[in-house]
């Protein structure tokens, strides 16, 4: 991400909108530019790599861009490394030792050095002077760059751009229309990953909306909340549609803004053009799953199988079924199958499906489970409890699904 000196945007109204860069002849020449002094700086120090920056910026307008663009090839796309075959800290150590309570002239620095690199073993004073403040930022060495593509470069400055809007966002509400490959088990996976507090409600005809809450007072600290909301969107890009409203807290440190507003508005939405740089999920979790669908497949049968369409609401959590089975004639089925041993996964697992209070769902466990051990009883959830060894066949499973389905979906 960005840090908060390099966003760009602009309040209109109390609606905050982010800057975002176009592939102009103009911008991706200065990409170009950009990753020249990254590949002519190999093996040199940040600080050399800065000064080139510094250069590029000379004449413009627009130097948050080149700062901005300039910081994001260096975390993304550089890697640097502090030099030297001894810890500076060590070094330093030894340096400081050496020279304490001794005058400081020109004449006892260098003898210093000389008589550290004696006891340090190093080859020169030089290589003593260069290891003393190595581990300091600007004097790290680049050692590897991999220069991206241009275009994506742009779109993930857009995207950092974006991010920096949630730094002081204090609430965010999100609404999930069904989605077709549905991506919402990444998206609650994301949720507990950056500690975001949710709530759900909906259903998928209508849509999820996910509510997260921050600090509850527009005076309390609402950065930390705040980037986690950030690092939590390129997640949300995965969801193919979706609205997001985001409730900010102003900024009083710019002259430009309102000092009357007490509230700022961040609104996205799918349709925005802005682009991830997380990982694609994966189309299943597990093997179980995946060899439940490709058998399903070869199959001739009146039901279809949609993975993860639904979010199940339920008191205390989420419950995110691995499949849907629809019907031709209206009649849908739930199926979670529970192939994971750990004994406090089980037990959450099966409180949430009981207080779902969903008679839909059919829940396939796997026969190597032991859910005595983990205190799970299966008995409220009657016939709907489907156990299997091995593989899960999916006829035994349609056989299920004739008597639990309810119609109307």
């Amino acid at each position: 991400m960005l840090p908060t000196e390099l966003l760009m945007f602009k309040v209109k109204a109390g609606l905050v909108e982010p800057r975002r860069l176009k592939p102009t002849p103009s911008h991706l020449t200065l990409v170009t530019a950009l990753v020249n002094v990254f590949e002519s700086h190999l093996n040199d120090k940040r600080f050399q790599l800065e000064e080139d920056f510094r250069a590029l910026e000379v004449g413009r307008s627009d130097y948050r861009v080149v700062r901005g663009l300039a910081h994001l090839l260096a975390n993304d796309n550089a890697e640097f490394e502090t030099g030297g075959t001894l810890e500076p800290s060590f070094v330093r150590e030894k340096v400081f030792e050496l020279a304490q309570g001794a005058p400081h002239s020109r004449a006892r620095t260098k003898h210093v050095l000389e008589e550290a690199s004696r006891t340090l073993s190093l080859d020169s004073p030089e290589e003593t002077l260069d290891l003393l403040y190595a581990d300091l930022n600007d004097q790290q060495r680049l050692v590897s760059f991999e220069p991206p593509d241009p275009v994506s470069l742009l779109q993930r400055f857009d995207l950092a751009q974006a991010q920096g809007m949630l730094y002081r966002a204090f609430s965010l509400t999100i609404t999930a229309h069904r989605n077709e490959p549905a991506r919402y088990k990444q998206l609650l996976k994301y949720t507990k990953l950056f500690g975001l507090m949710v709530t759900v409600e909906g259903d998928a005809d209508i849509g999820f909306t996910l509510t997260m809450d921050g600090p509850t007072s527009l005076f309390s600290g609402t950065t930390r909340y705040g980037l986690a909301l950030a690092k939590f969107l390129p997640a949300l890009l995965h969801v193919t549609k979706w609205d997001l409203s985001a409730a900010v807290k102003p900024r009083k440190d710019l002259s430009w803004t309102d000092p009357n507003d007490e509230e700022w508005s961040f609104q996205l939405t799918s349709e925005d053009g802005y682009v991830s740089h997380y990982k694609e999920p994966k189309d299943h979790d597990s093997a179980l799953e995946s060899g439940f669908a490709e058998r399903f497949e070869k199959l001739e049968t009146l039901w279809t199988l949609e993975r993860e369409v639904d979010l199940v609401p339920v008191p205390g959590g989420v419950i995110i079924p691995d499949f849907r089975l629809l019907h031709e004639d209206g009649r849908s089925v739930l199926v979670e199958i529970v192939g994971y041993w750990r004994p406090e996964y089980l037990k959450k697992k099966f409180d949430l499906l009981r207080k779902s209070g969903r008679t839909d769902v059919i829940v396939a466990v796997s026969e190597r489970l032991n859910l005595e051990k983990a205190g799970v009883k299966t008995t409220d959830f009657g016939e709907r409890v489907l156990f299997f060894k091995g593989v899960l066949n999916p006829k035994t499973v349609l056989e299920l699904a004739e008597t639990v389905g309810r119609p109307g979906g």
